[in-house]
């Protein structure tokens, strides 16, 4: 089995990709925005500086229990 040790330099140069590769995640990371435009019913997220993407917000649903549901199918 060969077993082969890094050089200084060839460890100082991985240490730096993986650190530039933790930096790029960051950066990544969606992130919300305002959009003043868009309105209050609008959801946008930007990524990496470059990439912004919108969505229409999602209403909530309402959660009423079976009982009430009857209920009020009875009349």
């Amino acid at each position: 089995m060969i077993i082969s040790r890094l050089s200084p330099k060839a460890l100082a140069i991985a240490v730096a990709v993986v650190a530039l590769a933790g930096v790029a995640l960051l950066l990544a990371r969606p992130k919300p925005i305002e959009s003043a435009v868009l309105g209050a019913d609008w959801e946008c997220t930007q990524t990496a500086f470059l990439l912004t993407t919108c969505a229409p917000r999602a209403t909530p649903a309402v959660e009423t229990s079976r009982k009430d549901a009857i209920r009020q199918t009875r009349g």
